[in-house]
């Protein structure tokens, strides 16, 4: 099959994904063999292609938000033909204390598709059948995608952002997460703020109801209950955490981060605000997240790009180039 591999022994000046011709992956006990008919674009592939992710695998086809239909190793419940999805978590050992304890996502030794294991990045692709979730069928292989990790990690920012109905959310950062995020925050009749850069982000984000839209140096007007950061900027926290009420939470939606400068506790921190990381998501996180996507109509911008052109869309999503998502259809 045909395949984007990214060899870890490349020099890093040469770090690109390579389109390749491998052997096709079988399933074995527990998994299910996938025809991929789309595969979402994430910052995370990005951060495991420019090595701020340390390499686990010495070669490795990355993607993590896959469409597949299922054409082996079906279930009575997921039979041959059915169109499911992949996430970023591949599975867990179920084993330890967070497992047992309702805390999946920080399984003691998950599973990461596109990253501990091969993921979607090519014509076929293998997952753990008790980790695949079908599908709505309202949205079409390339406006699903993205609801597989960008929108599921955004849902579950605003879960642990603690984000109530009716509340001021402000998102900082409008990529593919945020512009997901919105439409849930809308649906439960919260007031949006965004602050980003990108002239198209901002005019992305007033199209989808922010009710107040600034680049990334302006503040928004009021305090806010709620805020969640996606750009994957120490200092774009700090401007979260400037815009809060007291008792406020900042969700940081990033599996990388550089530096958080310094800042002063009595004026940011202080009046019981708080910081809490994002990490991973759980199967009830996607199977809330994606019923809650099918009722409220959710849509997603996306941008299609071949399989051939990976690296094109990496670049895009580099240098934010892209409003929305991006998806790689082979």
């Amino acid at each position: 099959m045909k395949a984007a591999v990214l060899n870890s022994s490349d020099a890093f000046s040469e770090q690109t994904l390579r389109i390749e011709q491998v052997p096709q992956p079988q399933a074995k006990a527990g998994q299910v063999l996938l025809r991929v008919r789309a595969c979402g674009v994430c910052r995370t592939d990005l951060h495991i292609l420019d090595r701020e992710l340390p390499p686990r695998l010495s070669r490795l086809i990355p993607g993590h938000q896959i469409v597949g239909e299922i054409v082996a190793g079906g279930t009575p419940e997921l039979p041959a033909g059915t169109r499911v999805g992949v996430s970023w978590m591949g599975g867990v050992d179920g084993k330890c204390w967070y497992c047992r304890n309702q805390f999946e996502n920080l399984c003691d030794d998950p599973t990461f598709t596109g990253y501990t294991v091969n993921g979607g990045y090519a014509e076929y692709a293998v997952a753990r059948a008790d980790f695949v979730f079908p599908l709505p069928e309202a949205l079409d292989d390339l406006h699903v995608a993205p609801l597989l990790c960008a929108g599921i990690i955004g849902f579950r920012s605003l879960r642990v952002a603690g984000v109530e109905r009716g509340e001021r959310v402000g998102l900082f950062g409008f990529g593919a997460s945020a512009h997901l995020a919105i439409a849930v925050l809308r649906a439960w009749n919260c007031d949006v703020y965004v602050s980003t850069r990108g002239a198209s982000h901002r005019q992305l984000a007033d199209s989808l109801g922010a009710c107040w839209v600034g680049d990334e140096h302006e503040m928004p007007p009021v305090q806010l209950d709620r805020a969640v950061t996606f750009a994957p900027s120490g200092k774009v926290v700090v401007a979260a955490l400037s815009s809060l009420r007291k008792g406020g939470v900042v969700a940081i939606n990033a599996i990388h981060l550089d530096r958080i400068p310094e800042f002063d506790y009595d004026k940011l921190l202080w009046g019981e605000r708080q910081i809490r990381s994002v990490a991973n998501m759980t199967r009830d996180d996607a199977r809330d997240f994606l019923q809650i996507s099918s009722q409220i109509g959710i849509k997603t911008k996306t941008t299609a790009f071949s399989l051939d052109d990976i690296n094109d869309a990496m670049d895009a999503l580099r240098h934010d180039a892209i409003d929305g998502a991006a998806a790689i259809v082979p």
